[in-house]
């Protein structure tokens, strides 16, 4: 993702999704195949036991999934619209540091995308999202249910 793509994400979210904006999030790694994004522990983002805010950490994952099923549609030129349906998140530890996001389920992405340019019609599907710490310990898993029409 060049600087060009990078400013014109900032500014959609800034207007259209201000508590993504407000989170800060650095963007890492973006393709069609996989989507990293850090989330800093800062102000913005914790809470009063020092720890990341599991709204926060929401964000990351709900950003993280998000990017990279629009990744896909865009690669696929279509005019699919994005919503999550269902979201469970496992917390497995503190998130003590800044925390990093990882989707790479963009085979499931693809599948789902293919179908709906094929039928039509409005498909669910899952996708997981990882996300750890600086010492690369899992502090959190998420399963976002999610519908493209």
């Amino acid at each position: 993702m060049n600087l060009k793509q990078k400013l014109a994400l900032k500014i959609y979210c800034l207007f259209k999704l201000p508590i993504i904006a407000y989170c800060r999030p650095k963007i890492k790694k973006v393709d069609d195949r996989e989507v990293q994004l850090l989330i800093p522990l800062n102000r913005r983002t914790k809470n009063h036991f020092r720890t990341m805010y599991f709204g926060a950490l929401s964000v990351g994952a709900d950003f993280t999934g998000g990017l990279l099923v629009m990744n896909v549609i865009k690669k696929n030129n279509s005019k699919a619209k994005l919503l999550f349906k269902s979201f469970k998140a496992d917390f497995v530890k503190r998130a003590d540091s800044d925390v990093l996001f990882l989707c790479s389920d963009h085979k499931i992405a693809e599948a789902a995308v293919l179908e709906n340019l094929n039928t039509g019609k409005r498909v669910n599907f899952e996708i997981s999202v990882a996300a750890t710490n600086n010492k690369g310990e899992v502090v959190a898993n998420f399963m976002l249910t999610t519908s493209i029409r």
